[in-house]
């Protein structure tokens, strides 16, 4: 297995990228498509690839993690890209609902000069369970010249908060989520070095 940055990759990763992000938020994306392959094909022309690493095994792309200091987010959506692969209707419907709850991360804090966000963590399916998300993360913040780390989770993924937990991530905040969202609360978590 090798860590490498999305960039470095002999090959255009975009597509594995996005289905493994169509599977880790299969649940929100279902609503405008239930063709994953179609879902898969609209997110991956929207993959900004300085921001993720990837974990490849046998040439493919077994997990990603984006990470970020400022903005724009690791995808950046287009209504035309999404209007074609899901329908005018539906495209025009998912970019903001897709926009807001997935990439416009606000968290409910100010992040310092040092601090940089986590903002996608997937594996997948057939990975889950070998340590590769953490592999892949500690990898990450090791690469990276920041010394504080923050992402945010909803506090049903228990596997999650878990594996955050356990690599020194600690809970600094927790937001109400809005009704009917099939949680609780957002927690922000955040480790120092």
């Amino acid at each position: 297995m090798e860590y490498l940055k999305a960039t470095d990759l002999p090959f255009n990763p975009r597509v594995q990228i996005s289905a493994l992000v169509v599977e880790a938020y299969y649940d929100l994306l279902q609503h405008f498509k239930k063709d994953v392959h179609k879902i898969t094909m609209a997110l991956a022309e929207s993959v900004l690839l300085e921001y993720f690493y990837v974990a490849v095994v046998n040439g493919e792309v077994a997990a990603i993690v984006a990470c970020k200091k400022d903005k724009p987010p690791p995808v950046k959506l287009e209504k035309r890209v999404l209007a074609k692969h899901l329908g005018l209707i539906m495209g025009n419907i998912a970019y903001p609902v897709i926009n807001k709850h997935m990439l416009e991360h606000r968290y409910p804090f100010k992040l310092s000069e040092q601090t940089a966000s986590i903002e996608i963590v997937a594996v997948a399916a057939k990975y889950r369970g070998q340590g590769i998300a953490q592999g892949l993360t500690e990898h990450v913040m090791n690469e990276l010249p920041y010394k504080n780390y923050v992402l945010e989770v909803v506090d049903t993924n228990r596997a999650a908060i878990g594996l955050y937990e356990k690599m020194g991530f600690s809970e600094i905040a927790r937001v109400a989520a809005p009704k009917n969202a099939g949680f609780n609360h957002f927690l922000y978590l955040k480790k120092e070095a």
